[in-house]
């Protein structure tokens, strides 16, 4: 529907009153929020809006559910499943304008903060109080966002998830209704878990206007390093030994050989050689973390590692960690001018060698560049399958693969995506995963959103 009249002519006439210049109907500001960051078909919304408070989202949706208009949330943009594109049209409401950090209790490890407040702004606030959020999915994502999606990334091996890390929600729901999940304390037992119904959501069920978050403190000691392997085995049974040993790693990241030919055609300086990696983390105190390296170089020596290189100083791990947050970048140089087809998996850690080996035997079968990375501590790894998106056939090749290793996943025991999400590029796989159980997260869908407003054709249909 054209957003100047027909349907949803009377609902933006009444959202511009509302808004003003914060609702866009312009060409540019819609195309915006058209895509994500992964290749997708594009969809424009009908308007833009951008609110400022949780009243105003509230009204929004009332309006929105009385026009019976769709509504997709929109944070950043660096999704990667096609879970912000308005595939109905509709409004896209942009939460980059709602970014207070409202209260940060620092005796209770916890801070109250808006939607499109993104990580790194809050990390960077945090700084002077020795506390950190440590969720890090390597994009500047926003924390509503990393909500909705159950983001998690290099940290998520010893301090977990967005499900571990988020106490309580504010929820504007689909007729405008705001709840409020959960509290500030560590553990409850009343009720149904409503904070971790809308972790993952994807919009679906509601739009996220506050979060209360979980803090730790800034540790004493923090030691990053790389070592390379022979082959992508080594490197792989090295992570899966250090696990088993109980090593408290932060963060234990997996390159392959071709995406370090691509790091060294986008970070030249990095000086690192086209085999296997691990990119690792330590935080600890000073004893700590040396007893944590001491005995991880062990283990990894065991299965060849060489040419260890040590980052102490906060500057070389800073250079460490953004070159492995720009893996995807650096794996297009290696065809330029082609998009990623991006896809990831993760499977039970015993499984993690068998899962990579067979990926890595597809891959070669089809005849595709396919780097592969991963958040390896806790089974998770990445595909960018690099394809001109011109080409039906080498694109229909790059989704055949894709489904692939969904369906390996599976059949180890695992999910179809640790981190990705599901939006509307892995809807198809949602039977095989949760059988019986995806009727009753339609359900649910059905009960907080009988006119199938919030963010439709993504994670379950109805």
């Amino acid at each position: 529907m054209d957003g100047q009249g027909g349907a949803w002519g009377a609902l933006i006439a009444e959202l511009s009153e509302l808004l003003g210049e914060r609702l866009s109907t312009g060409q540019s500001v819609r195309e915006l929020h058209s895509r994500d960051e992964a290749y997708a078909t594009p969809h424009l919304p009908d308007a833009v809006a951008f609110p400022e408070t949780t009243e105003e989202v509230s009204r929004i949706m009332a309006a929105c559910h009385a026009h019976r208009c769709p509504v997709v949330p929109f944070g950043i943009g660096s999704s990667l499943e096609g879970h912000v594109v308005p595939v109905k049209g509709g409004i896209s409401i942009d939460t980059s304008r709602m970014t207070r950090i409202l209260e940060v209790h620092e005796e209770d490890l916890d801070v109250v903060v808006e939607p499109g407040l993104t990580r790194k702004e809050l990390n960077e606030a945090l700084r002077a109080t020795g506390l950190m959020f440590t969720v890090d999915p390597g994009a500047n994502a926003t924390l509503g966002g990393m909500a909705a999606t159950r983001a998690s990334g290099t940290n998520a091996v010893r301090y977990g998830t967005m499900r571990e890390n988020v106490l309580a929600l504010e929820v504007v729901l689909a007729d405008g209704r705001v709840i409020e999940t959960g509290t500030r304390a560590r553990k409850s037992s009343a009720g149904y878990d409503l904070t971790h119904l809308f972790v993952g959501s994807e919009g679906t069920l509601g739009i996220i206007t506050k979060l209360t978050l979980r803090l730790v403190g800034q540790p004493e000691r923090i030691s990053a390093a790389t070592c390379d392997f022979p082959d992508i085995a080594a490197a792989v049974d090295t992570v899966i030994l250090a696990i088993q040993s109980g090593l408290p790693m932060a963060r234990i990241e997996l390159l392959d050989e071709v995406q370090m030919r691509g790091m060294a055609l986008y970070n030249p300086d990095l000086g690192l050689p086209e085999r296997p990696h691990l990119f690792l983390e330590f935080h600890g105190t000073e004893a700590g973390v040396a007893e944590q390296v001491e005995s991880f170089r062990e283990i990894a020596t065991d299965y060849g590692a060489a040419n260890f290189q040590w980052a102490t100083r906060t500057e070389e791990r800073t250079r460490l960690w953004e070159a492995r947050h720009t893996a995807y970048y650096a794996a297009r140089s290696l065809r330029p001018g082609a998009q990623g087809v991006v896809t990831d998996s993760c499977v039970p850690i015993s499984a993690l060698a068998e899962a990579i080996a067979r990926t890595k035997a597809l891959i070669a079968e089809a005849g595709l560049v396919a780097p592969l990375v991963g958040h390896v501590g806790d089974g998770n790894f990445h595909l960018s399958i690099l394809v001109d998106p011109e080409d039906a056939e080498e694109l229909a090749a790059a989704r055949a693969l894709a489904s692939k290793v969904s369906h390996i996943a599976l059949e180890l025991g695992g999910t179809v995506t640790g981190e990705h999400g599901i939006g509307s590029g892995k809807m198809r796989y949602m039977r095989d995963e949760h059988g019986d159980a995806l009727d009753v997260m339609a359900d649910i869908k059905r009960a907080l959103d009988p006119l199938n407003l919030m963010n439709p054709g993504k994670i379950v249909e109805v």
